[in-house]
């Protein structure tokens, strides 16, 4: 073929008309005999790799696939018609870049020809010549061609000759950070750093500074040296917001080129492209032609032959540079295969075989552009976390078809395994319409119908880039991506089904995720839900509420004929019997029953307390939704909660600001009634709470907490006397209804109806609410009593969640008052099936049910004082410590516990105090005479420590002394209200750093989860994050995961069930995992499991804690490629500890924070997985 030949300033005039000439005689009479292609090889792997064997197939020509030890199990090797190995022992890279294997595989196996893909070998023209000097044809360029356009120094020096405009640049490659700094110091900053010798981004820095310089040169040379083999870099003027324009050429042997038109490759990340649009957009004609007619006028000037492609940077003020050929096929070739019906593989291999363009009915005059294409490039790359690339097992793969939708894939498929070993790309989407807007149409919706799990995509990122309105109607700069950062702020991937099965699969492997107190089956029955009427629900006292306020829904309960109840089988009832992990599921089953049924009951006590932090802490469950979801199903019965005062529903004071919140977000959210309490009765604590309730619109219902004995003219220190006189602070301080808390059950009916009387003699006008426990048995009677003594509400339990520790019985109360002034109205049959569903439902909780090890209540509780709900738990723990048979001790050393801290009330968190300071004892054999007598040499536990200091409030009669004084010593002592003295809490700033920290849509709800319990709610966001909505399975399931061969339907929301089956468990594998098999919607589905048990005596390396500061994570997979850092150095924020590579890329992992590197757990050319720890700092 002709060959250019240049002369120093330029061609001469004759030179000119000489080569017109011979150009024109070349075209019309050389030939170049035609040899048919037979079988061809591509010396590449993914998609490209695929995308030529396919068009091998159709030419009739068999294919030969080449692959690395790593991709052992990639779609290309199946996809040929044969494969062999290459660069065994090699780095994966390495592997597809020696030359020797990939011509030794072709000579032993008659291949024709190597068709080089992209990437990789595709740009080496020492590759092109051995393909040559081995006798294997080369599908590309001359390599006399290819090191000519390879070399963008010598591209630029004909372009310049060919007059064709250039970026100011090197003339030659630079190897020296020397040369690079005397470039700048020429031409000034910006400046970009590109590969000599390849290009996709590979080996490109932009500098805008001095300080950048030398760590932008090192990178960009590390990263060329690794993806092409030669680290050589040209260096250019950076032009600001270019568009990125290339013109997809083609040239056959008798000097022929043509231009199939430009494509728009300005959306770009890093300098990677990740759209591409067929024609450019709001492109001038006239600029259009003076582009592609450079682009062919360059192609010519060299001889080009075959697929290529000339690339220009268009500036704001329509001018063009031209900066590279890549004389290869594109990543994006496939947009102008659409818009002109142009096979461009086929092209290349008909022109490799000696055919002519014309031959081909390829003329410049007859190519047309028929519509617009876009291509999407989904990656494994993480846009929340900086596109880092993501790597893992594809465990579920649905891709996006239908009219004018193109995949071109390779690895995308169940089971796959992505490396961190190449590139991230996973699929190529490709729309064609007549025109942009409906091509991004149909591109975003294909989008959205893809399913990927197992790994992180950019399709959230593609999506926000397709309905951008700048993308649709506008024209887009390299900055495009940079200048629109909501790009980047996407809505989740759901991924609920998946995230399930991994559940299922943990709990299979690993045992129930919520600790189980008692080894006890669950009942594998499930509850009969009895039947609805069609229709709302009855009117309730919550409608007198919500029209009259909370002044009129006080005075109609107080005009109300007959005995009120307040129902606490959804709260209190189950906190006392069943360890308080009773779950949403269950509670929204009988929910609608209870609307139906007793909708003149005063109010269901359903949310606050315990249930709040226990939701997230074991249940997993948002305890807002489940607040939300019940006022759903119940929009007619009042709600009620329990509020812990200052404390809110935690064990600690929170700023005034949190309690007003809180209770504001509750009112918002459905909650009616605010019964207010604390634990000391300390008065200041409970009238915060009150006000924080009345202040959010809610009914406020001042409790009471009981202890003593009233009728025992004995108990002298919490006489009728002293609750008289607090009553009157309560209704002073504008109480809606007054209440007692008996949370022991120590309230005897004589007691009750010495208190209740009196109070209601003081008065009249204000309603009385009582509440008990029934764990002497007495409870009944102690409620029948109060009624008689002028209560307006008592509190109770259905039947089968009544008595023990828990309420007294909703049936026994409803048939005792029957008939009688007190007659509740409730029918009995209603009861009936009410208790038939919870008997049911509680032996799905068998695990946690008292009666495992606690057979009876026990009227001991008179003496020892021990609240409800913490005398199961107490049981509990006794059993579990192997000290069920000294349980009665445990309950004496409660008692002496109390009378040590001055006979406290004793209601959460004060009954915890006692519970803790009784363990202590137990645990260490004291008795009440010894812990006075050293008690200034005892480590007593941290609760009983904070209480003595005031952390809780003042209780009634002041600290005991000299006991407060000798465990103090010189602690600080807090006066007054605890909470008085904190800084109000910034609850935007307290949004921000969750959503920073989560990847979930962080709502009001959620901030105030993190404001009452941090942790918690962080530890319950990881693992929603990780497991999805565990509150959709049935109980059963949540707690012991499906038998093998079980199918069973989860239900994630109406209109969409899950159909699934376990199928089988697999063995251990060596990376401590079994694989899970279920079936999903009737596809196979698997999940791997770590085993926790056996990872324990195998080794791995660590990860990075989140709650640990100064644990440095590696922020993706990759190999450690140098390490900035030493042991005992002190490092500054910001400042680099090392580079890690994955996917050719390499990323720089600064320091978060200031410090001395303490220990460092990582060595050069180390892979690592995500989250491995790489460093500590101190």
């Amino acid at each position: 073929m002709l060959q250019l030949r240049f002369v120093k300033g330029g061609f001469s005039l004759l030179g000119v008309k000489r080569i017109a000439v011979l150009n024109a005689a070349f075209q019309s009479t050389q030939r170049v005999d035609y040899k048919p292609i037979k079988k061809v090889m591509v010396a590449n792997r993914g998609e490209i790799a695929i995308r030529v064997f396919r068009a091998c197939t159709e030419l009739g020509i068999r294919t030969v696939a080449v692959y690395s030890e790593q991709d052992i199990g990639q779609m290309h090797r199946q996809k040929a018609d044969e494969a062999y190995l290459i660069g065994k022992g090699l780095a994966p890279v390495q592997a597809y870049l020696h030359i020797p294997d990939i011509i030794k595989v072709a000579k032993d196996n008659e291949v024709d020809a190597i068709h080089p893909g992209y990437g990789f070998l595709s740009e080496r023209a020492d590759f092109a010549q051995a393909c040559l000097d081995a006798g294997v044809r080369f599908i590309g360029p001359t390599p006399e061609v290819v090191r000519k356009m390879g070399d963008k120094v010598e591209a630029r020096a004909i372009a310049i000759e060919a007059g064709v405009p250039v970026v100011p640049g090197t003339a030659t490659p630079v190897t020296s950070l020397a040369e690079a700094q005397e470039f700048a110091n020429t031409y000034s900053y910006p400046i970009i750093f590109k590969a000599a010798y390849g290009g996709g981004g590979r080996g490109m820095r932009v500098v805008r500074s001095y300080e950048e310089l030398e760590e932008n040169y090192q990178r960009a040379f590390s990263e060329a040296l690794s993806a092409f083999g030669n680290g050589a870099l040209f260096i250019e003027r950076f032009i600001e917001r270019p568009r990125h324009i290339e013109v997809q050429i083609l040239g056959d042997k008798y000097g022929n080129v043509l231009h199939l038109y430009e494509r728009d490759c300005s959306i770009q990340r890093r300098h990677q492209k990740v759209v591409e649009i067929a024609p450019a957009a709001q492109l001038e004609q006239q600029l259009r032609d003076r582009l592609t007619s450079d682009a062919v006028k360059l192609a010519k000037r060299v001889g080009y032959e075959n697929a290529g492609t000339v690339e220009f940077l268009i500036d704001k003020h329509g001018k063009y540079f031209f900066i590279e050929v890549n004389s290869r096929l594109q990543v994006e070739h496939t947009v102008t295969e659409e818009i002109t019906d142009v096979d461009l593989v086929h092209a290349q291999i008909h022109v490799t075989e000696g055919r002519s363009l014309p031959d081909l009915g390829l003329k410049q005059e007859t190519i047309r552009i028929n519509g617009c294409a876009i291509q999407c490039r989904v990656t494994t790359e993480d846009p929340a976390r900086g596109f880092q690339p993501d790597t893992g097992r594809i465990e579920v793969f649905r891709s996006g078809e239908g009219m004018g939708i193109r995949l071109d894939t390779a690895s995308a498929f169940q089971g796959a395994v992505i490396s961190p070993h190449y590139d991230s790309l996973l699929v190529k989407v490709i729309a064609h319409g007549k025109d942009h807007p409906t091509a991004a149409s149909k591109l975003n919706r294909a989008l959205a119908e893809f399913r990927i799990r197992g790994v992180k995509t950019n399709i959230p990122f593609l999506q926000n880039v397709l309905s951008n309105d700048q993308f649709l109607y506008g024209i887009v700069d390299t900055q495009f991506i940079d200048e629109n950062p909501d790009l980047i702020l996407m809505r989740p991937v759901q991924n609920r089904a998946q995230k399930l099965l991994h559940y299922l699969g943990h709990v299979m492997v690993n045992g129930p995720s919520t600790p189980i107190p008692v080894k006890v089956k669950s009942s594998t029955v499930e509850p009969n839900i009895p039947q609805v009427p069609l229709g709302e629900p009855p009117a309730g006292f919550r409608e007198i509420l919500l029209r009259e306020g909370p002044e009129g829904f006080a005075k109609a309960v107080r005009e109300h004929k007959g005995l009120l109840l307040m129902d606490t089988t959804f709260r209190d009832a189950h906190q006392s019997l069943l360890a308080t992990r009773v779950r949403t599921h269950d509670l929204k089953h009988i929910s609608p029953f209870v609307a139906h049924n007793f909708s003149n009951l005063f109010s269901l006590e359903n949310w606050g307390g315990a249930t709040f932090d226990v939701a997230m802490r074991f249940l997993y469950e948002c305890p807002w939704k489940r607040l939300q979801e019940m006022r759903n199903l119940i929009p007619n019965i009042p709600f009620q909660m329990l509020l812990r005062g200052a404390n809110a529903v935690g064990y600690t004071n929170y700023p005034d600001n949190v309690v007003y919140k809180f209770c504001e977000v509750a009112k918002e959210n459905g909650m009616d009634i605010f019964r207010v309490f604390d634990s000391l009765n300390y008065l200041p604590n409970m009238i915060l709470g009150m006000e924080a309730a009345g202040s959010a619109g809610g009914v406020v219902e001042a409790a009471i907490s009981y202890t003593g004995d009233v009728s025992d003219p004995e108990r002298t220190k919490y006489s009728l006397d002293y609750y008289l006189r607090l009553a009157d602070e309560l209704v002073k301080a504008g109480t809606h209804i007054l209440s007692i808390k008996d949370m022991a059950g120590l309230l005897k009916p004589n007691s009750a109806k010495l208190l209740i009387g009196a109070l209601r003699d003081r008065f009249p006008e204000v309603p009385i609410h009582v509440h008990t426990h029934d764990t002497a048995g007495a409870g009944v009677a102690s409620m029948l009593a109060a009624a008689e003594a002028g209560a307006d509400v008592v509190d109770v339990a259905v039947d089968s969640m009544s008595g023990m520790t828990s309420q007294p019985s909703m049936g026994a109360i409803v048939a005792c008052a029957k008939g009688t002034r007190h007659d509740t109205g409730i029918d009995m049959e209603d009861v009936f099936d009410y208790s038939e569903y919870w008997e049911v439902t509680r032996q799905l909780y068998a695990p946690f049910d008292c009666t495992a090890t606690m057979k009876s209540g026990n009227a001991d509780v008179y003496e020892n004082e021990i609240p409800g709900g913490q005398y199961t738990n107490l049981h509990f723990q006794a059993h579990s410590m192997g000290l069920g048979n000294k349980f009665k001790a445990v309950k004496k050393a409660y008692t002496e516990a109390n009378k040590l801290l001055g006979d406290l009330i004793k209601v959460t968190p004060s009954s915890k105090i006692v519970g803790d300071l009784a363990q202590f004892m137990v645990q260490n054999n004291l008795t009440r005479e010894d812990v006075e007598q050293d008690a200034e040499d005892l480590s007593f536990p941290q609760s009983v420590v904070e209480f003595l200091q005031g952390y809780i409030g003042i209780p009634h009669g002041g600290f005991p002394e000299p006991f407060r004084s000798k465990v103090l010593k010189e602690l600080p002592r807090i006066e007054g209200r605890p909470g008085a003295s904190l800084s109000h809490l910034d609850f935007k700033n307290l949004e921000k750093e969750l959503k920073a920290r989560h990847e979930d849509e962080i709502t009001p709800e959620d901030v105030m989860s993190a404001a009452m319990y941090p942790k918690v709610f962080d530890e319950f966001k990881d693992f929603t994050a990780q497991f999805g909505p565990v509150e959709c399975l049935n109980t059963r399931l949540f707690l012991e995961g499906p038998k093998i061969a079980e199918m069973f339907q989860v239900e994630l929301e109406r209109g969409k069930i899950l159909h699934i089956k376990a199928l089988a468990l697999g063995d251990l594998n060596m990376a401590g995992q079994r694989e899970v098999f279920f079936e999903l919607n009737g596809q196979l589905r698997s999940v791997l499991v770590k085993d926790t048990q056996a990872m324990k005596e195998m080794h791995f390396h660590p990860k990075a804690l989140k709650d640990v500061k100064g644990q440095i994570g590696a922020p993706m997979p990759g190999k450690v490629v140098d390490i900035k850092v030493k042991e005992g150095s002190r490092i500054e924020k910001g400042k680099q500890l090392c580079v890690l590579s994955a996917m050719k890329m390499e990323t720089v992992v600064n320091s978060p924070m200031s410090g001395t590197i303490k220990k460092i757990y990582v060595t050069r050319d180390m892979h690592l997985e995500g989250d491995d720890l790489i460093l500590l700092i101190e």
